[in-house]
């Protein structure tokens, strides 16, 4: 038996958000900032709309969650097709702001803008990033329209790692590491773990979001002790507060991970940890990786299932973020 289809009509999006300001914007920040986020590939929390920069208010700021440091994006939309405006306007925000992945929304993109776009992701560092988003909308017969965004510019993470390796800026080690992760999140990502990873980098650690700011699960490797370890990292408020929270529950904890944890307060530091660490792990073995990755993937998922609520239960906000040391 043949299935009966419907057929996609596209619909115009200045008929479902007739005005940028009061209805988009809005929307963008809202209903459709999951949506955004998950086409980014990022995780990111709201941090506010029409945002004052001098005598300009940006459309949306927002913050990562899924990077050690204190990492602004900033989201500029528009309804038409792109313009020099917007352009001048995005650069003017993200200066303002000290944002570091721009998002620029439209309708559409002209070959210019995406062209400005290419070129910044090639001549800034790892730590930018700049994506070209267009805006669709869909529906099938009768049915409510939905909403699609098509990526059209995005960081070109390949060309920036052979820019890296033909300046010779990065060891043997450095990429071997990039690598290392590199197929970490390969394997993640097929077996759609909860835990998401972010791109891969030439250090000795890669770290994943857990639902806020201040708190991150975080992969190790030591080359040097042969070792590797999954932890969630605490940035959070002055006086180690959170750690200290947490450690009051340090049996419970405990009890529900299945094993005990190495808790480590790092005094002196700004960040805490508390995770697992296994030994006889040489990163430089390819031969292990495999067996390394199948225990990173279970610690850091059991790490997320037991810390996740807790983390997001904790008091206070978080202070600037710092990376593993």
């Amino acid at each position: 038996m043949t299935p009966t289809l419907g057929s996609l009509e596209q619909v115009d999006v200045r008929a479902i958000w007739p005005n940028e300001a009061t209805s988009f914007t809005p929307w963008l920040a809202g209903d459709g900032f999951a949506l955004l986020a998950d086409t980014l590939g990022i995780e990111m929390e709201l941090l506010g709309t029409e945002q004052q920069v001098s005598e300009f208010k940006a459309d949306i700021i927002a913050r990562r969650t899924d990077t050690p440091d204190e990492h602004i994006v900033l989201i500029e939309n528009q309804l038409e097709r792109t313009d020099h405006g917007h352009l001048g306007q995005l650069l003017t925000y993200a200066a303002g702001k000290q944002a570091a992945t721009i998002v620029w929304v439209a309708r559409e993109f002209t070959e210019a803008h995406r062209a400005a776009l290419d070129w910044l992701n090639s001549i800034t560092g790892d730590h930018f990033e700049f994506y070209g988003l267009e805006i669709e909308a869909w529906r099938i017969g009768t049915s409510p329209a939905a909403p699609k965004f098509n990526m059209v510019v995005r960081p070109n993470d390949w060309s920036r790692s052979l820019k890296v390796a033909d300046y010779g800026s990065v060891s043997e080690l450095k990429l071997l590491q990039r690598e290392y992760w590199d197929a970490l999140r390969q394997r993640l990502l097929a077996a759609k773990s909860p835990v998401k990873p972010q791109k891969a980098l030439p250090q000795h650690w890669t770290n994943f979001a857990i639902g806020r700011s201040g708190a991150l699960l975080s992969a190790l490797v030591n080359s040097k002790d042969k070792q590797i370890g999954a932890v969630l990292e605490l940035t959070g408020p002055p006086d180690k507060l959170w750690f200290k929270v947490l450690a009051q529950h340090k049996d419970a904890i405990e009890a529900e991970f299945g094993a005990e944890l190495s808790w480590e307060e790092l005094p002196g530091k700004k960040s805490s940890r508390i995770g697992l660490y296994r030994a006889d792990s040489d990163c430089q073995k390819k031969d292990d990786w495999a067996a390394q990755h199948a225990w990173l993937q279970a610690t850091l998922e059991k790490l997320r299932t037991v810390f996740a609520q807790r983390v997001k239960q904790l008091p206070g906000d978080a202070g600037p973020d710092e990376e593993p040391a």
